[in-house]
């Protein structure tokens, strides 16, 4: 190992760069900073590599293979309709995958960021030394921004490899499994559940508490698991997962609901209970960072921790585990280093499920606006009703806006059904904005478009539907 016996000078570090961290790098840089990032494994972290995107890409295949084999409705029949998963995974990896890190990487270097290989650790609030194979080196900062994520929970009894997998395991299989237990009936469970009875396995999600996706509303929820019913996963909840043994060609599933003890058999089981945030093995106790007990960094309106020099963004910090709220903190970080005036406002966060329909949630729903002691109604309007949803055999859904009674304001919103995961960008600015539904109901809309169901639920809200 080569040792550099000196400090190489940097004005901004940012450790990690997944989507938190190379956009921090990117916009610190943009302000003018010299800047280094330092990644340990690869170039857009566990969202560009292992989560986020590659999982969307099997959740898009799925939909593929079973819209090749089911589109009589319109019509349309194809026989001996068939899955080559290797061909699934090799685009996954090659063409998806491979051209957003690459582009990734791309932007880095056009931003003139310098990239650094290997483990950083904090030597002091001004220094850290970054380890590799080859070589160890010490550098020298004004400020550093940690953006090291997470990764996922192992529970008692089911120790990670073989047949035991992680979410990241799940991701990358040979082959698509014919039988599936996932534990864990959250977003990524979910996720993947959906995504895997689509190519062809037969799924049973294992959840501890009483409904799956236990962050979203019942009524939400209640239109996924009509799907999962349509699919055949099996879902049970208020089920403790309790031990998986590898028998080698299979694994055995052990689960107790309701005080009594089962057994299922699959060929993988996934755990999908959490994420860990990657706080240790950093030096950050050496520093004396303020932690939160579940190892959580804690830091103010602008991400900085208490020691001034140090601030942190993203899966290490409270708050959803989100890619997006990672970048958004990342902007501000990097922004707060300049001396801008800025600071970190949740107000209009998004949290999205890719399942089947799709679930997306911004702002307030109806009962966190009366806790906060809003004066809200809720207006509901059904997919039902738009034209280019029922052009696209995809009716089951609806839009809701949660609005203040006195003027119309919109405080969240929800949307349950095709193309949430868009759709709420439309809502999520009129939260960021405080605009009321007169504002989304004057919008001229396209026709058809799924979005004209926003303007039909503000028109709703105002006491004026057309479409109902």
């Amino acid at each position: 190992m080569v040792v550099g016996d000196f400090a190489v000078e940097l004005d901004t570090v940012v450790i990690g760069s997944g989507p938190g961290g190379y956009v921090a790098a990117i916009r610190a840089a943009q302000m003018g900073q010299k800047v280094a990032i330092i990644e340990r494994e690869y170039i857009g972290g566990v969202c560009l590599n292992v989560g986020c995107i590659p999982s969307k890409a099997l959740i898009s295949a799925g939909h593929k293979f079973q819209e090749a084999k089911h589109s009589e409705i319109f019509g349309v029949a194809a026989d001996n309709v068939t899955l080559d998963f290797s061909k699934t995974q090799d685009w996954k990896n090659n063409t998806v995958v491979s051209k957003l890190t690459g582009g990734v990487e791309g932007l880095l270097k056009k931003n003139k960021v310098e990239i650094i290989r290997g483990e950083a650790f904090f030597v002091d609030e001004h220094t850290l030394r970054v380890i590799d194979e080859d070589a160890a080196q010490t550098y020298s900062f004004n400020h550093a921004i940690v953006a090291t994520g997470s990764r996922p929970i192992e529970i008692k009894g089911f120790k990670f490899g073989g047949r035991v997998l992680d979410s990241t395991g799940g991701l990358n299989l040979a082959e698509v499994p014919k039988k599936l237990v996932i534990v864990g009936g959250g977003v990524i469970g979910a996720e993947l559940g959906g995504a895997y009875a689509n190519l062809g396995a037969e799924v049973t999600i294992l959840e501890g508490s009483p409904q799956i996706l236990p962050t979203f509303e019942k009524d939400m929820v209640k239109l996924v698991e009509k799907e999962f019913d349509k699919k055949g996963i099996k879902v049970v909840t208020n089920a403790m997962a309790k031990e998986a043994v590898d028998n080698g060609d299979n694994v055995t599933v052990t689960y107790e609901v309701d005080g009594k003890e089962e057994k299922i058999e699959a060929d993988y089981v996934m755990v999908t209970v959490g994420r860990r945030p990657n706080t240790d093995e950093l030096g950050l106790e050496i520093l004396d960072v303020e932690m939160t007990d579940r190892g959580l960094v804690k830091v103010d309106e602008q991400g900085r921790t208490n020691v001034k020099s140090i601030f942190a963004i993203g899966d290490i910090t409270p708050g959803a585990a989100l890619a997006h709220k990672a970048s958004y903190e990342a902007k501000i970080a990097a922004e707060a280093i300049s001396g801008k005036p800025v600071a970190i406002d949740y107000i209009g966060m998004p949290a999205v499920a890719f399942t089947d329909p799709e679930l997306a949630t911004v702002g307030m729903t109806l009962a966190e606006a009366k806790e906060a002691g809003l004066d809200v109604k809720a207006s509901k309007f059904s997919l039902a009703g738009n034209g280019r949803a029922l052009s696209l055999d995809q009716t089951d859904g609806f839009i809701r806006l949660v609005t203040t009674k006195d003027d119309n304001v919109i405080v969240g919103g929800q949307v349950a059904g095709i193309s949430a995961s868009d759709i709420i960008a439309e809502i999520g600015l009129a939260v960021e904005a405080g605009m009321n539904a007169e504002d989304i109901a004057l919008t001229i809309h396209s026709h058809p478009s799924l979005s004209e169901a926003v303007m039909d639920t503000a028109e709703l809200a105002l006491g004026m539907p057309i479409h109902m």
